[in-house]
Order: C-alpha cells, then structure tokens, then sequence
C-alpha cells in the first residue's frame, strides 16, 4: 500500500513538474492536419493541473466522459464555444455532426484524437481552441460531445464497457442534462 502510495505520489509530482516545464505528455499529442506535435504550453496556466488533465496526459483516457456531475459545465461550455458551428446537440450546421459514428476526421473517435482536433484545430473554420478554453474545460467538452452521440454504443470506443453496457443512445427530444455555469471541484472547480 505504502509503496502504491509513493509511487502514485511520485507519478503526480513528475507530471506537475513536466508541466510546469512545457507541459508535456506520456502520449504522443499531434496536430490533426499536420501531424506536427502540439504544443501544450500554449494553453492557459489555468486548468492545467486538475485530476482529468493529468490522467488525460497520462493515458490519453477522459474521466469525465458520462460524469453525471460535469455533464452540465461541459453543456454549458459546447454552448458558448462550438453550438454555433457543429449544433445544439452536435447535430452538424457550418461544421461538422460530433453526434454519429462518422468522423470527418477518424482519430476522433478516440478521446486523445478528439483533444488534437479541439486544441490545434482542423481544416475549415476549425480553428485552436487552446486560445478559448483551457485544457479541462476542452475534457469536458468533449464528455459532452461523447453524451450527445446518437448511434450504437458498441462503436462508443471512448466508453468503458461498464459505460458502454449502460448508455442510452441520445434523443434531442427527452428530457436531458441542462447546462450550467457552476464548476465543481469534481470537475476542475475550487479546490478541485
């Protein structure tokens, strides 16, 4: 136990470290057109140090996708930064549907891929966002954009299987998540 301790101590010190020093990652983080590696420093200071980002930057696996708790920041924050574009429920408009089993851009069906795209843009308008929302508040975007996917869930690969065995394919009519301004420290808030 005490040595799993040091250990998980001594993983959390050196990812702080690395990302006090550039932000850096265990994966292998690349532009979606380019292929050029991102640069994470880029980001704002803040939401660089929060549970998620550093699992992500581990693993390249999202905690918060189908977090009853965050799902509604990562509403509210698809709102006010990507509606316009791809839809109020990732439908597509100007940019592409987020809600199917298509991707424009195949690597997003991974949540490592869908970071790439989020935060060094793509072709089109699909400009960085790493100007317009910190590195948490892109996880928790796209746990939304994962919420509102509408098809199988056997080709929800973001998923665990435990998740994958639950989830409901989304319907625009029911009743669903509504968003919200509120930042639990759950999800990168205060203290979190």
């Amino acid at each position: 136990m005490k040595k799993k301790l040091l250990i998980r101590t001594a993983t959390v010190l050196l990812t702080l470290g690395a990302l006090a020093l550039g932000t850096r990652a265990a994966i292998m983080l690349t532009n979606t057109v380019t292929g050029q590696p991102l640069e994470l420093s880029e980001a704002p200071e803040e939401g660089r140090d929060t549970q998620a980002v550093l699992k992500f930057l581990e693993t390249g696996t999202n905690i918060y996708n189908e977090d009853p708790v965050c799902l509604p920041k990562g509403h509210e924050l698809f709102l006010s930064m990507c509606s316009g574009c791809h839809g109020h429920y990732a439908e597509g408009k100007i940019g592409p549907g987020l809600n199917d089993s298509y991707w424009t851009y195949p690597k997003n069906e991974t949540d490592q891929g869908l970071f790439e795209t989020i935060f060094g843009g793509a072709q089109g308008q699909m400009g960085p966002m790493y100007g317009a929302l910190n590195m948490n508040e892109m996880l928790l975007v796209m746990a939304w954009v994962r919420h509102v996917y509408k098809d199988d869930p056997q080709g929800a690969t973001w998923l665990t299987a435990e998740q994958r065995a639950s989830f409901k394919p989304f319907d625009a009519n029911a009743k669903h998540i509504e968003p919200s301004e509120v930042m639990p420290p759950k999800c990168g808030g205060p203290a979190g």
